[in-house]
């Protein structure tokens, strides 16, 4: 089940924050990311749009969303269930979408007409998105809205370089007003608080200041005569229509006198201009908070500028990026200002009083190519095509450190069996090993002659250092400690393109292009100990993680399993049909044909050994059983149709009497058309204005906790995680088995029979309130009466129990006295249970690094306290000197 997108965090659109002022909604490509600045946290949420987001409009009371996509398909999406209420199709591109204030009305921008529509209520509807008014004035399409505090009045901005007005009803002194004043395209408009004074701004960096003769009480509902003649005239034309289109309003750019009369009058006090002489510095997006009038600007240039209006002081201007400010965002105190650049991806949270990040997050320019899991799965290494590593937290989905030394696109990266070291290959001629206590490069591995690293591995160990390369067919063999190289393995006749060590004996197992896998023994000073033939060049080559199956996939898409002790093949399997390429738009054959030379491009054994992962160059990854050899299922990693590749079948209606719409150049006016592509090249044309990044995966990688799975895709760096909440799955049910016959057992104390049952049902909650009754003193005899079935599953039920539970020292009590009593019986079966410990490890170091970080400012608190309570001559219960540390930990845990 998806469970979260890392690695990217902005793509385009509009940033919002919630209404609490503590949350951002950022669009990533074709889902939206919900950053929880308060907590660190982020999440994605489980929908996606057919084509990239545009638009973004958050309701008022923070509970519905309306997410619009390029072609002006639309979601109504609950942010409470995290889920799609209602869909919609507005037949063009739209602009921009914003709710009114009190949350009854909202308006969405497309072409030159702004359009009214009822705001979905909390009661069910037959259909969520009713049309209530129309509004004609702009000629050109139209770029922003804006209302005024109590809804009664909205403005849009247009391309036109005019800023219309509208009254969101009819009234009898405000139906239309039309602004002029600019001389480039309107990028922003706002109205002050509580007013009908109005700001516009332009692209080419100028404000005028527009005041208005009347207030927001004076606006006067249209007299009933007046009203109901016009009613009148809108039925009739309703009758001739198929639809209800809703009240029209047709504005002109100039009325007549008559029309003018005992209307509001708008009138021009002050234009300012953010550029000084002769800077020509195109202005792309503002925001204004009105409690505090506070503009916020930012530049083609990546500069923003801080204004007081009305009086246009500037407080400060900083330069964030050399990208352009595609979006800006003010949260609802006016201290935090997110802004996104969609150019390299860039989302920045700014607190402009203490001139601070509260967030800074960069995903991958290109595409990212290779991940690794550190060993206890708390954080995911990455490497991409533009030279950068970088390393993310699996828990709050945030990128904590990144190392730009590489010169060059980054091939592939590891972690040591220590998780302290981060080791990558680059096509520079370099492997560098980063360290995560000091964050920084403090080896650097290279060869005598310079060339270019395809991958990389490291033993179990992590002493020994072993990378590919491309250009002269030999394997470079280096020490950790010294960062001396030992040997250089020759015997390859093609470009090395996979190496694996095997992670219980010293075998180094190399495939290259030259259809060989070699195993190379290190005890024996690195002779070939065995060569395996292939039939086609090989790919990529993945030890089983215990050391006792090699699975190589080669270029004929076949995947072959090997026992490499005897050197004999056990079993393979056919995967070319199960990949199901798409279509590229610039292909000249089918997808079909296409498909016969495609293959996986990267393998991955689950951390049981029973499955495994394979992906290539198509939106799908395949998971396979082994011993079965049959596909058990494929995931979708994208339905973005904005990435190219995505469709099997080229769409009809791009279809032409001369070929596909895609291959005709329409602005080139040569003879040739589009140039097509070279075979194998992986981006698109860089000197074409656009072009569609193809959908493929790069890498795919088990957690070692074996809970789930990540891969590196063109969307970012995808994470798929078991989710078993609402699944009834007994394990060895009896009839007596039951929630009541369980609660009778816990009544009477017997404690090892409740949890033997309970683990029989199998139901969460269930388990979790037969361990928290046993009593802490109970602990040791339950654990050593314990068969050793459950032993293991008791483990699991705790490792997952940790993340969300409070109770830190009961749940560390338990861990303790299994692990003592049963340590002996699980070193036997250790292979098998590895994921489990490492799942049981990871989540007691983050409770360790979380705890000891706020006991050490809780002890001074707590002498504070005790020396106070002390002076007055009684102890307060809470205050209690801690006898042990494990008390420490949960006195500080109830602190939090």
């Amino acid at each position: 089940q998806f469970s979260g997108l890392l690695g990217t965090v902005y793509r385009r659109g509009n940033l919002s924050f919630t209404r609490d002022g503590n949350s951002l909604l950022s669009p990533v490509g074709n889902r939206i990311s919900l950053f929880d600045l308060k907590n660190n946290k982020c999440e994605t949420l489980p929908l996606a749009t057919r084509l990239n987001i545009v638009c973004v409009g958050l309701s008022p009371d923070g509970s519905l969303a309306i997410l619009i996509d390029e072609e002006g398909a639309a979601l109504l999406v609950s942010l409470i269930g995290k889920c799609v209420i209602h869909q919609f199709y507005f037949h063009k591109p739209v602009h921009s979408v914003s709710f009114s204030p009190d949350g009854k009305k909202f308006v969405v921008t497309k072409d030159n007409l702004a359009y009214l529509y009822h705001a979905p209520g909390k009661k069910r509807e037959f259909n969520a998105f009713v049309l209530d008014k129309t509004y004609y004035g702009p000629y050109d399409e139209t770029t922003c809205i804006d209302w005024t505090d109590d809804s009664k009045c909205f403005a849009v901005g247009s391309k036109d370089m005019s800023t219309w007005v509208f009254g969101a009803e009819r009234w009898a002194n405000l139906i239309y007003y039309s602004l002029g004043g600019h001389k480039d395209v309107i990028v922003a408009c706002f109205f002050e608080e509580n007013s009908l004074d109005l700001y516009t701004i332009s692209q080419d960096a100028a404000l005028c200041v527009w005041q208005c003769d009347t207030e927001l009480d004076g606006l006067k509902p249209m007299p009933p005569k007046d009203a109901a003649k016009e009613k009148k005239a809108a039925e009739d034309d309703e009758e001739l229509l198929e639809e209800p289109k809703g009240e029209e309003i047709h504005g002109k750019a100039d009325p007549s006198e008559q029309e003018t009369r005992n209307k509001v009058k708008y009138s021009r006090v002050a234009k300012y201009f953010f550029n000084k002489e002769g800077d020509f510095n195109n202005l792309t997006a503002a925001a204004y908070h009105k409690k505090t009038h506070l503009l916020v600007t930012g530049f083609a240039s990546g500069i923003f500028h801080l204004h007081e209006l009305p009086d246009f002081n500037l407080i400060h201007s900083l330069s964030i990026s050399d990208q352009r400010i595609a979006s800006i965002s003010i949260n609802c105190t006016g201290d935090w200002i997110a802004f996104g650049c969609s150019g390299l991806g860039q989302l920045l949270v700014w607190e402009w009083q203490s001139e601070s990040y509260v967030l800074k997050q960069q995903g991958h320019f290109n595409s990212m190519v290779s991940l690794a899991y550190s060993p206890d799965g708390q954080y995911i290494v990455t490497g991409g095509e533009d030279g950068k590593v970088k390393v993310w937290n699996t828990s709050s989905s945030f990128c904590f450190v990144t190392f730009t030394e590489h010169n060059s696109g980054v091939t592939a990266v590891t972690f040591t069996s220590s998780g302290y070291v981060v080791l990558s290959a680059s096509l520079d001629g370099t492997v560098r090993a980063f360290d995560l206590h000091r964050y920084r490069n403090f080896r650097t591995f290279t060869s005598p002659r310079p060339s270019q690293f395809s991958c990389l591995a490291v033993d179990s160990s992590g002493e020994i250092v072993a990378a590919g390369s491309q250009d002269s067919f030999e394997i470079f063999i280096w020490s950790m400690q010294s960062g001396r190289l030992l040997d250089v393995l020759a015997g390859h006749e093609g470009p090395i393109s996979s190496l694996s060590f095997n992670p219980m004996k010293c075998v180094l197992a190399s495939a290259s292009w030259d259809k060989t896998v070699k195993l190379w023994d290190m005890l024996d000073s690195w002779r070939t100990k065995e060569t395996l033939i292939m039939n086609s060049d090989v790919l990529v080559v993945a030890f089983r993680p215990d050391g006792s199956e090699l699975a190589v996939a080669a270029l004929n898409g076949q995947i072959t399993f090997w026992d490499h002790e005897n050197a004999v093949q056990t079993g393979s399997i056919e995967g070319r049909h199960d990949l199901q390429m798409g279509r590229k738009e610039l292909d000249k054959i089918t997808a079909k044909q296409a498909a016969k030379g495609k293959s996986f491009t990267t393998l991955c054994y689950s951390a049981d050994g029973q499955s495994i992962l394979a992906g290539g160059l198509s939106k799908f990854v395949c998971i396979y059983n082994v011993k079965e050899q049959i596909l058990m299922k494929k995931f979708e990693i994208s339905c973005n149709y904005s990435l190219d590749a995505m469709e099997e079948f080229l769409d009809r209606r791009k279809m032409t009497e001369f070929g596909s719409m895609a291959l005709i150049d329409e602005g080139g006016g040569g003879d040739e058309g589009v140039a097509i592509p070279l075979p194998g090249v992986k981006r698109g044309d860089m000197s074409y204005r656009h072009f569609k990044p193809e959908i493929r995966v790069t890498c795919v990688r088990f957690c070692p906790t074996g809970r789930s799975w990540a891969a590196t895709t063109t969307e970012g760096l995808l994470l798929y995680s078991l989710d078993s909440g609402l699944i009834f799955d007994p394990f060895e049910l009896d009839i007596d088995v039951t929630p009541s016959n369980i609660h009778k057992t816990l009544n009477q104390k017997e404690y090892t029979v409740a949890i033997v049952m309970a683990f029989k049902l199998n139901e969460k909650k269930l388990i979790q309130e037969v361990i928290e009754a046993v009593p802490s003193s109970e602990v040791d005899v339950v654990c050593s009466s314990l068969p050793d079935l459950y032993v293991e599953k008791l483990l699991e039920f705790l490792a997952s129990a940790f993340e969300t539970s409070c109770h830190l020292e009961f749940y560390l009590i338990w861990a303790h006295k299994l692990l003592m009593l049963h340590g002996q019986k699980l070193k036997i079966r250790s292979v098998k249970l590895l994921p489990v410990i490492q799942f049981l490890q990871k989540s007691i170091q983050r409770h360790f690094e979380d705890v000891s970080k706020l006991c050490e400012w809780n002890i001074y608190n707590i002498k504070y306290a005790l020396a106070i309570s002390q002076q007055r001559g009684m102890k307060r219960l809470a205050e209690e000197t801690p006898g042990d540390e494990e008390e420490l930990d949960s006195d500080s845990d109830y602190l939090m």
